[in-house]
């Protein structure tokens, strides 16, 4: 049993971690939030609630102490200059936690995703910071993509909110870049997988974290993924093809986008950032940003993960 700290504990994805390690009945948790405890949350026995203050450094250490596993859920879009995270890492460091993964939950790459450059400039911190000794063990974990977002807009776990991509099951639709349908890999990674590797990478005692901690629940590339949702939708879908300098113009010459915005984007925000993710998510995947790496299924080769299909033909049978 050791002492798991969760950093943005209110968030969607961290109470998906914090349900498998509730359900593991291992550790001490204690979620660490800018706000007090909502009155409708109710937390399992063994979990504490505490109030914290990014910017109080000192505070946050001693918050930290006897921590052993710090886990960050740390919303990049409401963290300008990573000014949060760093916080957290310099506190961990100084509180004498042994092992953190900073806030990725993603793709393995952030090329052509300006919204996600945040996560870069971590890592980069995490290794300078180690550079002389290594003084804090991290990993990042990297789904892919959320399986869970090909259902939208059915909710097929606790809390995770549906979002749309560009694989458009409900209306049988779908992006992809010309030429690319063979060589762009999408990683896809049920949430509910996610949270129990997670919560078996905190169990872990046979040595360190790999720095990358990949985790590859279904590795398809753009044909592929289309061809497994004609078969789950029962119809073709309506294909359309982007060029790669359009892309990279900032260009999305479609008759359809994204229109499903993340909770912690503002209305005046919404429209270009949206622009920006179907463009971003487009040309990185012909850079091979979503085909994430497999060291945590190497790490538990007896995890058995949802089949892409499988999940998907759950959610849609019987649908319109």
């Amino acid at each position: 049993m050791v002492k798991v700290a969760i950093a943005g504990g209110s968030g969607q994805v961290a109470r998906e971690v914090i349900d498998a390690l509730v359900a593991a009945n291992k550790h001490e948790i204690t979620i660490l939030s800018r706000k007090a405890q909502p009155i409708s949350n109710t937390t399992a026995p063994g979990i504490k609630w505490q109030v914290v203050d990014y910017n109080d450094k000192p505070a946050l250490t001693e918050a930290l102490r006897g921590t052993h596993t710090l886990l960050s859920f740390v919303q990049l879009l409401s963290d300008p200059g990573e000014k949060s995270q760093r916080n957290l890492i310099d506190a961990a460091i100084g509180a004498g936690v042994k092992r953190f993964a900073p806030s990725e939950y993603g793709s393995k790459s952030t090329i052509d995703m300006p919204w996600t450059y945040g996560k870069g400039r971590i890592v980069e911190y995490l290794k300078e910071v180690n550079a002389k000794s290594n003084v804090l063990e991290y990993t990042l974990f990297q789904p892919g993509l959320f399986l869970d977002y090909l259902a939208f807009p059915h909710q097929t776990s606790a809390h995770l909110t549906p979002l749309q991509t560009i694989f458009d099951f409900a209306n049988r639709r779908a992006l992809v870049v010309a030429n690319h349908a063979d060589d762009a890999v999408m990683t896809l990674t049920s949430v509910k997988d996610l949270a129990a590797i997670i919560a078996r990478a905190v169990d872990y005692d046979c040595g360190r974290w790999p720095a990358t901690g990949g985790v590859r629940g279904n590795r398809l590339n753009f044909a592929q993924v289309i061809a497994m949702g004609e078969r789950v939708r029962g119809r073709p879908f309506k294909i359309e093809k982007v060029k790669v300098e359009d892309l990279e113009a900032g260009e999305l010459n479609t008759s359809w986008g994204l229109e499903a915005v993340h909770h912690a984007v503002s209305d005046e925000e919404a429209s270009a950032l949206l622009k920006a993710v179907c463009v971003g998510v487009l040309l990185s995947s012909t850079k091979g940003a979503w085909d994430s790496s497999d060291e945590m299924n190497r790490l538990f080769p007896d995890y058995e993960f949802a089949s892409a299909e499988s999940f998907l033909a759950k959610v849609w049978e019987g649908k319109e």
